[in-house]
């Protein structure tokens, strides 16, 4: 079963309502930051494609190395799987970027059939491509396909976040965050998104080690 879809405004709305009402402590987030934000992006090749392009780069040097792999027309991937190697990196990508790129790009996943897949089908058929970690696919699942109960545990700024919030004494470890987020379900990617601005917020604030 695929369950709820965040599509708009509303659906957050809605979700952030049930959270104030399940865990009183969001009434604060949202009395710091405002309305959290929808954030949401197409599904597709391209939303891997760029997360790939991405990683362990800044936002400025990810959003140009992707108009060079665009403007150098290695968009697609019947193109990027064409491509050389050195034609790849000619537009600043590393040479193990070149590789997870071709391999998601030769993977053959059906993206419109994801739409229709639970969550784990998502994760089982998008983990074993390299490149694709599961920290990975639960952003896709949030923002590209909108799932409503997906939450990343080992994102640290959702970590952290928690830590500020509930005054723990340590960032909490996978299988405390699991506990603590599960009464949060079925609106798990609303409280990571509240979570992600009060992080944000508190950082602007006072600054907060990462």
């Amino acid at each position: 079963m695929v369950g709820r879809i965040i599509t708009c405004e509303d659906d957050i709305a809605e979700g952030t309502e049930f959270l104030c009402r399940t865990e009183p402590r969001f009434a604060e987030v949202c009395a710091l930051t405002g309305p959290w934000p929808l954030r949401r992006r197409e599904d597709g090749f391209e939303a891997l494609r760029d997360a790939i392009i991405g990683q362990q780069v800044s936002v400025a040097a990810a959003n140009s190395i992707r108009n060079k792999v665009i403007g150098a027309g290695y968009g697609d991937p019947v193109s990027i799987a064409g491509a050389s190697e050195e034609d790849l990196r000619a537009c600043g990508l590393s040479r193990q970027k070149v590789r997870y790129l071709q391999a998601l790009s030769n993977s053959g996943v059906d993206f419109e059939g994801l739409r229709a897949m639970p969550d784990e089908e998502v994760v089982a058929q998008l983990l074993p491509i390299p490149g694709i970690g599961r920290w990975t696919v639960e952003m896709y699942l949030i923002f590209a396909l909108g799932r409503a109960d997906v939450f990343a545990v080992d994102d640290l700024a959702l970590a952290e976040g928690a830590r500020l919030l509930f005054d723990l004494p340590e960032r909490p470890k996978r299988k405390q965050f699991n506990e603590l987020s599960a009464v949060w379900s079925p609106w798990r990617a609303v409280a990571a998104r509240g979570l992600w601005a009060y992080y944000a917020a508190c950082k602007d604030r006072e600054g907060v080690a990462p």
